[in-house]
């Protein structure tokens, strides 16, 4: 179990070659994470961030799991609570998209839909459900201030993680009492593999950046981190601006 600190000796990844969730985890190794579950579809990239995970110290296992597939979900994640208590389940996969093919590819956009809120609704439940049993855990989820007000840019995307966000405040509400806590993180644009290529926007962070955020709101016992700080004014003032002047910003 963790201790008052907050900080999990066991971790539960789902999007386990995600590169927040893994600099996540190697911040967590180093305070007290003994035991990770690197959660995503088997592949080299898998079993290679598993082995480097391993180095640290920890047991680290691979699970076969696949976002797509919410009907598997409370099979795949069962086997993981069954062997013991897990302290802590991050939910770290999603995909960017591409608008523009999006747009014109109705399919492809239904894809990120599916893979950004379906899977995630289906295994967030399914974990919720599991931390609520055994009493106690964080669930944390990560989010984007891209949810925050549907921008031209991205707005596929956007919608995806508004949804997201909203399931994963309400689940914050239904959890509260029973022990099990959940957690939002917004970031902003985080410089990453999934990002390369794009024009950056201000307040641009790393995925280290975003591990050390989260350490900080495990310990606090927080509901919402955003990541930088200074965005939680920025997207407030964004979010209230009028429609015929948000639509001119070149966002």
């Amino acid at each position: 179990m963790k201790d008052a600190f907050g900080i999990p000796q066991s971790l539960l990844v789902l999007g386990g070659t995600s590169e927040i969730a893994l600099a996540t985890a190697r911040r967590l190794i180093a305070r007290r994470t003994r035991t990770v579950w690197l959660a995503g579809r088997p592949s080299p990239a898998l079993e290679a961030a598993a082995a480097q995970l391993r180095a640290l110290g920890p047991d680290v296992h691979t699970v076969a799991f696949d976002a797509l597939d919410p009907a598997s979900h409370e099979a795949v994640l069962g086997k993981v609570f069954a062997d013991g208590d897990v302290d802590m389940v991050l939910l770290a996969f999603g995909i960017l998209g591409d608008q523009a093919r999006d747009e014109r590819e109705p399919v492809a956009a239904v894809r990120v839909a599916q893979t950004n809120y379906t899977g995630a609704v289906s295994a967030g439940l399914v974990s919720a459900g599991a931390l609520q049993t055994q009493g106690h855990g964080s669930l944390v989820i990560l989010s984007s201030v891209a949810g925050e007000r549907a921008r031209r840019s991205n707005f596929i995307y956007g919608s995806s993680k508004a949804g997201l966000d909203a399931f994963a405040q309400g689940l914050g509400d239904a959890l509260h009492g029973t022990g099990a806590h959940v957690m939002v993180v917004r970031p902003g644009f985080v410089r990453s593999r999934m990002t390369a290529g794009r024009e950056e926007t201000p307040l641009a962070t790393t995925p280290e950046a975003v591990a050390a955020a989260v350490e900080l709101g495990l310990r606090r016992r927080s509901e919402t981190v955003w990541v930088p700080g200074a965005l939680r004014v920025v997207m407030s003032a964004l979010r209230h601006l009028p429609r015929s002047v948000f639509r001119r910003l070149p966002v």
